[in-house]
């Protein structure tokens, strides 16, 4: 009986990583699975239970922050976000009270500063706000 008991559990908790895929039930399958072998040897289900809770945490705790940096994907720069960083030329007169214009990376962007910059000035884009550049001239 108790067999039965955790090829159900196993198949529950396998049925919720799958659909969840946070690497979090999966050591309590691999738990639930050595506590089924457990059964086969002895009736007690306390012990196997126990052997059930206890392994499971340990796993849990002890791989899966290792597991985690090892499946974390870089951030991929979205195409608005890779322009951070990028030079810019000015299009438009950017003044403090006026939103200008700059080109960068092939499109023209609509742009803000702290300080007024001329045209055909090269600037630095700094940020991303809405959709205007936050950018300040480069070599001041």
């Amino acid at each position: 009986m108790n067999v039965l008991i955790w090829i159900i559990i196993i198949v529950l908790l396998t049925l919720v990583e799958i659909m969840t895929i946070n690497l979090t039930t999966i050591w309590y399958v691999v738990s639930a699975i050595v506590s089924l072998i457990i059964a086969f040897f002895s009736e007690n289900f306390l012990l196997q239970f126990g052997v059930f809770a206890v392994s499971g945490t340990v796993l849990l705790l002890t791989t899966r922050p290792f597991l985690k940096k090892l499946t974390a994907h870089k951030k991929e720069a979205t195409n608005s976000d890779r322009v951070i960083g990028m030079e810019a030329i000015v299009t438009e007169l950017i003044d403090k009270n006026t939103i200008g214009e700059v080109k960068v990376d092939g499109k023209r962007w609509s742009a803000c500063s702290d300080q007024k910059i001329d045209v055909n000035c090269v600037v630095k884009v700094l940020s991303i706000d809405g959709v205007k550049l936050k950018v300040e001239r480069i070599g001041d």
